[in-house]
């Protein structure tokens, strides 16, 4: 194992995509899981990819950390010892403690992604006072039964200078997100993106997100769910809405994307990872995509080398965002 080797532990559906998209960059990757079959099978499928035991995983300069428990047990020796947490939970409390770390907190679709493009329509404007995001869809199993609890839980928005605590599956508001998701109803959810947007934009006076979700959903959102989740959530999408002063007008932009969310959460922690690898993102404390900086157009670049398709809310429609309209 070498200083460049990059570990990868919990191998659901977003590990298992982090691993495949960094076996395709021609990273070494080293993974551990409960499931040792499956680390066993990704082994067998990269050269590259091999299978260790979890405290020499966490021994490497940068790792993964992709699972539900011990996430921040785990991240929290990682970071003591010095190596670079990447995170893709979208769960509040993790992403909040992990703020504390030597880490890259969010590093998933939503959070993550949307911090991304949040910071792409941002260098549009002269200021920026408002970010909204919009939700479609979940990743794997573990994503699923986060997202159901999300519906019964406390909604975080920033308003006017202070975070106001809002009932989960309230305020309901029709969102238009690209391909073939079209128009969903979004509620308020427990969600961890106003934390991280909270951070990349201080400047924002107001700053919330919601979930897409059936009336079904939130009934259902206080009991156990009644039915298994699907292995794959299928096709999901993000929505971005940005406000703020553009030449002393009033401006709004919008912009999105829709993929498969385990897919695109790996990859996003992929090419996080490959970046802290090759320097292009330097970690020193806590790291926020959508924070000011370089690093966001290079993520973003990266980003759409790994197949997400960004899209820009035109007026009428989503029209795919040319290669030149990325700052």
């Amino acid at each position: 194992m070498t200083a460049q080797s990059i570990g990868v532990i919990g191998l659901g559906v977003v590990g298992q995509s982090v691993v495949n998209r960094l076996g395709a960059l021609g990273h070494h990757v080293v993974i551990t899981s409960k499931r040792p079959g499956v680390a066993e099978r990704l082994a067998r499928r990269h050269s590259r990819v091999h299978v260790a035991a979890q405290h020499e995983v966490e021994a490497l300069d940068v790792v993964v950390v992709s699972t539900v428990s011990d996430h921040l047990g785990i991240a929290r020796r990682v970071s003591d010892r010095g190596g670079v947490v990447v995170s893709p939970s979208d769960h509040v409390g993790h992403v909040t403690a992990l703020l504390e770390f030597r880490a890259v907190a969010g590093a998933a679709f939503a959070p993550g992604v949307t911090g991304v493009l949040a910071r792409h329509l941002a260098a549009t404007l002269d200021s920026v006072d408002e970010v909204h995001v919009a939700i479609h869809g979940t990743g794997g199993p573990d994503c699923a039964r986060q997202h159901h609890r999300a519906l019964s839980g406390v909604s975080l928005t920033w308003f006017d200078g202070e975070w106001r605590e809002r009932p989960a599956g309230s305020g309901r508001e029709l969102c238009w997100f690209p391909g073939r998701v079209g128009p969903r109803d979004c509620y308020r959810a427990e969600l961890a993106d106003p934390v991280l947007l909270r951070a990349a934009f201080p400047e924002a006076a107001r700053i919330s997100a919601r979930l897409s979700a059936t009336r079904r959903d939130r009934m259902t959102s206080r009991l156990p769910m009644l039915a298994p989740p699907h292995r794959d959530g299928g096709l999901g999408a993000i929505r971005v809405e940005v406000r703020g002063d553009l030449r002393g007008g009033r401006e709004t932009l919008i912009a999105g994307v829709a993929a498969r969310n385990g897919h695109a959460a790996g990859l996003t922690a992929a090419v996080v990872a490959d970046a802290i690898v090759h320097e292009t993102l330097l970690v020193n404390g806590s790291f926020v995509l959508g924070s000011a900086g370089p690093e966001n157009a290079a993520i973003l670049q990266s980003l759409r080398a790994s197949g997400l398709l960004f899209e820009e809310f035109m007026g009428e429609d989503y029209a795919t965002a040319a290669p030149d309209d990325v700052p």
